[in-house]
C-alpha cells in the first residue's frame, strides 16, 4: 500500500489507558441530560481526518449536532442512511459539509489503490475510495449528491467548507445554480 507519515511503530493505541482516560471523563461528565435530538437541528458530514476536531472547529458542544464521519466525507449510500434518519426521526434541518486541504484521498491513484489490494487479497473492492483533485469541487459533488437523493427531505440548508489544516479557517465553498 502507499507510504503514509505514520507514527512509529511503538506508538500505539493502549487500549488500557484509553479505559483510564475515560474513567476521568466519567468523573466529570455532565451530559447525561443530553436529549437524542440534536439542540441546533445540525447535521455535519466531514472526513475522518485525525487533525479535524469537528466540535471545536465548528464551535460546537455535546448534544448540539450529528456528526458523520467517514474518509474523505464521502456522501455514500450510509451516509444518506445516516443523514435520513437524523432528519426524519430526529428532527435536523440543516446540513455541514466539512471537507479539508492535505486529505488522503487528494491526488490518490485510486486504480493503483484498488490494484495493490487485488494482488494482495485477491478480490477487487466493491467500493469506491473517492479520490479528487480539489476539495472544493469534491464539495460542489457532494452537494448534488444531496440534492438528488429522495432520502433527505431537508434540502434548503445545505453548505458546505474547505477547512484548511494549517491555519484552521473554513473557507465557503459557492455552488453554482444554489
Amino acid at each position: 500500500m502507499g507510504t503514509t507519515d505514520a507514527p512509529p511503530d511503538d506508538f500505539v493505541a493502549n487500549v488500557s489507558e484509553l479505559v483510564e482516560r475515560n474513567a476521568e471523563f466519567a468523573a466529570e461528565f455532565d451530559g447525561g441530560d443530553l436529549q437524542v435530538a440534536p439542540m441546533r437541528r445540525l447535521a455535519v458530514v466531514a472526513c475522518m481526518d485525525s487533525r479535524m476536531d469537528i466540535f471545536k472547529l465548528l464551535g460546537l458542544r455535546n448534544g448540539e449536532a450529528h456528526i458523520i464521519r467517514n474518509a474523505g466525507g464521502v456522501i455514500t449510500d450510509d451516509v444518506i442512511r445516516s443523514l435520513c434518519l437524523s432528519q426524519r426521526a430526529l428532527g435536523t434541518r440543516e446540513i455541514v459539509l466539512v471537507h479539508h486541504t492535505d486529505c488522503g484521498l487528494h491526488n490518490l491513484d485510486e486504480a493503483k489503490f484498488r490494484a495493490e489490494l487485488e494482488v494482495e487479497i485477491g478480490v477487487k473492492p466493491w467500493w469506491s475510495l473517492e479520490a479528487f483533485v480539489d476539495p472544493f469541487q469534491d464539495i460542489r459533488q457532494s452537494i448534488q449528491r444531496l440534492y438528488m437523493t429522495p432520502f433527505i427531505r431537508h434540502k434548503e440548508d445545505i453548505s458546505g467548507f474547505v477547512y484548511d489544516v494549517h491555519d484552521g479557517l473554513l473557507h465557503t465553498v459557492d455552488v453554482p445554480g444554489v
